[in-house]
């Protein structure tokens, strides 16, 4: 049961970020709904409004124990609603940016795998109804929500194909030009999240990582990671790209991308321990091998 009354609070946080998300960029969400071509293009910011203020109102209900019914009811509505309309457009074989949480990613397979499961999550909530605030509704929610969107990203890597770049291939994120240095012959580009706790714990594996030229990529706000690096006292070369983790099929932090000085990848996988770095790193040409200090 417990599961099920802490259904509420992930679906707070979750159409909370994505109300505030279509907010800051109301005509940039507006755009996205015109992709759909389900709403005639002078509705369309009538409509991206309409979806923000209907997101915020399930908030609000959602919050309150009395209203929490209504507001999981409101909810399932709002993602049966943005389900049919991902699975119209995969239907007539378009390509759409699903605009959800005010990103550019593509609808697919993963996308509507994850609001699936919201509407599960609001199903959920309904059932359970009003129940008093206890912090484990608040761990198990985080719990709930974590699950969802990793299992849309093992979708997401499984509908391409792959995980994560395959060696010979380009890796297409540019570094910044002070974070190269002649005499090392490869970059190691480690994939790290603030809320990521054993990115955390390998930090210093990729500060010791000295054979080569280390650059940090995060998907993460920049003034979060920058916060984040600097509490743990981090000064590498930093790369924010928002796109990195969909675009390249890694299903989460931290991972490691080896390339040689002109991005070719060499070697990529997961780095969630020092060994499996190491491995990584034996694919640098010229020092094969162990290279922590």
């Amino acid at each position: 049961m417990i599961i099920l009354s802490s259904a509420y609070a992930a679906l707070i946080a979750v159409l909370l970020y994505a109300a505030v998300s279509k907010a800051r960029d109301l005509a940039g969400f507006a755009a996205d709904i015109a992709g759909y071509r389900l709403v005639p293009l002078r509705l369309t910011v009538v409509a991206a409004v309409a979806v923000v203020v209907a997101e915020l109102a399930a908030v609000g209900l959602l919050t309150a124990p009395p209203t929490r019914r209504w507001g999981a009811f409101l909810a399932a509505a709002l993602f049966a609603v943005f389900l049919a309309a991902m699975a119209s457009v995969l239907w007539r074989g378009m390509s759409v940016g699903c605009g959800c949480f005010g990103d550019r990613g593509l609808i697919g397979a993963a996308t509507m795998t994850r609001t699936g499961l919201l509407a599960a999550l609001a199903v959920m909530a309904a059932v359970a109804g009003s129940s008093p605030f206890t912090p484990v509704h608040l761990l198990v929610g985080a719990v709930c929500l974590a699950l969802t969107f990793l299992a849309a990203r093992l979708v997401g890597a499984v509908e391409r194909g792959r995980v994560g770049p395959r060696p010979g291939t380009q890796w297409d994120v540019t570094p910044p030009a002070v974070a190269l240095t002649s005499e090392k012959p490869g970059v190691l580009y480690a994939l790290i999240a603030p809320a990521c706790g054993v990115c955390s714990a390998m930090l210093p594996a990729f500060v010791a990582a000295e054979q080569v030229d280390v650059v940090l990529v995060s998907a993460a706000e920049e003034g979060e990671v920058r916060d984040y690096l600097a509490a743990q006292g981090v000064e590498l070369p930093l790369v924010i790209d928002p796109g990195v983790f969909d675009r390249h099929g890694i299903p989460w932090p931290p991972y490691a991308v080896l390339t040689d000085r002109r991005g070719v990848v060499l070697a990529a996988g997961g780095a969630a321990e020092p060994e499996a770095l190491d491995a990584l790193l034996a694919r640098v040409p010229s020092a094969p091998g162990r290279t922590r200090t």
